[in-house]
């Protein structure tokens, strides 16, 4: 696959002014939001992108889209630069803010996509068919005629996806697309998200706090701290550089000391007849609990995977 995003040693730089000593003295200063970053995204890949607040995500999607000039380095999405051919590459691209809507506030949504289809000259067949389908993925047969003031969050942010894909865009950059979504709701984007990158091949690109969007959706992660790379690979290895360990929950016949002696686990809590065994997550647990069921009265058992939170602050802190 060819590369649809090609970022080498990109930086964004801020001048800002900060109060000084004196009552009316001001210091400026440069902060360094995006810090010589370099990555490429293939055609048809979904990505997460993820960090801190204030970790330079934001920064890097508005370069990406022209929005922001970047203060060194090269950037191409589509063969295109960003900044310098923003008109050619606004009908390459879809973008959704979590927290800004592109829909307009009093119209209805049927009335809102028609202004998309004239800004974007889309052919009304197409335009049609990728409005059907929308509305039919994403649910929002009955909220056409509705003002967009009165939709709910999740109904608006699928509003706003709808908008992001009525002109077939090439790369779809996601910031939050979760926000303040209910459970059912979230299942609903996330299902639409995932058919649409195995039947169209569209690109994503999707930043976000809520780290089970990055597990349900994405196979390749990249995190950001402090404007610089910390990690860009396979979600399975992000585990291995944060040093993450699977948890091991056994339930035996009776309450028992700790459960010694199982090579490559330690138990770490027991409650009553229940006990706790953590071990690397790149480790298979079949061998261990072989060990526990030769060993151990054995009732039975669950595996639970580690939480991607806790591997990217123990990567935060240094460890």
């Amino acid at each position: 696959m060819s590369d649809l995003i090609e970022v080498a040693e990109l930086s964004k730089t801020f001048r800002v002014r900060r109060k000084g000593s004196g009552p009316f003295r001001r210091v400026r200063e440069e902060v360094r939001a995006v810090d010589g970053i370099s990555f490429t995204v293939p055609h048809g890949e979904m990505v997460g992108y993820i960090g801190p607040n204030g970790a330079g995500k934001s920064t890097t999607i508005k370069m990406l889209t022209g929005i922001l000039t970047p203060s060194g380095g090269r950037l191409r999405v589509a063969g295109l630069d960003p900044a310098r051919e923003r008109t050619r590459l606004v009908r390459r691209i879809g973008v959704v803010f979590g927290q800004r809507t592109t829909l307009w506030w009093d119209l209805p949504l049927r009335d809102s996509y028609g202004l998309v289809r004239r800004m974007y000259r889309i052919p009304e067949a197409r335009y049609r068919a990728n409005l059907e389908r929308c509305v039919e993925l994403l649910d929002l047969d009955g909220l056409l005629d509705v003002p967009v003031r009165q939709l709910s969050l999740g109904q608006r942010m699928r509003g706003d996806i709808t908008a992001a894909l009525l002109h077939d865009p090439d790369v779809l950059y996601l910031d939050e697309p979760t926000i303040g979504l209910d459970v059912i709701s979230k299942a609903r984007v996330r299902g639409f998200l995932r058919e649409l990158n195995a039947e169209q091949g569209t690109t994503v690109l999707l930043t976000t706090h809520d780290l089970t969007d990055i597990e349900q959706l994405c196979k390749r992660v990249m995190v950001i701290d402090h404007g610089g790379l910390m990690y860009d690979g396979a979600l399975a290895g992000l585990h291995e550089a944060g040093e993450s360990e699977r948890t091991l929950v056994v339930d035996l016949e009776r309450e028992l000391p700790p459960i010694e002696g199982v090579h490559g686990a330690r138990t770490v809590r027991t409650e009553g007849p229940r006990q706790w065994l953590a071990f690397p997550a790149s480790a298979s647990a079949a061998p261990i609990v072989s060990q526990i069921a030769d060993a151990y009265p054995l009732m039975d058992l669950s595996l639970r995977e580690p939480d991607i939170e806790d591997v990217i602050a123990r990567m935060y802190a240094g460890e």
